[in-house]
């Protein structure tokens, strides 16, 4: 919810629900497409990310630096709500309206 709350402050209500609905078609730049598609594989299956995945991610205009730093994020994001959901964390009140 909190980054919902932050998506749609960030780009407005119609984008962050067009992204939230199926962001495979909301329109947003091919860097963000990979990035995204990058996150779900990593996020379902890790251990079934190939040097191919990298690639699209480095043709797209990242470097490896900043392939790196995505990877750190987004494995940090997995980690922290796991460890909320296994340990029932609640939303905070203002986040669950």
């Amino acid at each position: 919810m909190a980054h919902t709350y932050d998506l749609r402050a960030e780009v407005g209500d119609e984008l962050a629900g067009k992204v939230r609905d199926d962001w495979r078609a909301a329109p947003l730049d091919a860097l963000t497409h990979a990035l995204l598609d990058f996150a779900e594989k990593v996020t379902s299956s890790p251990a079934r990310t190939t040097s191919a995945d990298l690639d699209t991610l480095r043709a797209s205009g990242l470097a490896d630096e900043a392939i790196h730093d995505a990877a750190q994020v987004i494995a940090y994001f997995n980690y922290i709500n796991r460890l909320a959901d296994c340990l029932v964390v609640e939303p905070e009140t203002w986040l669950q309206s």
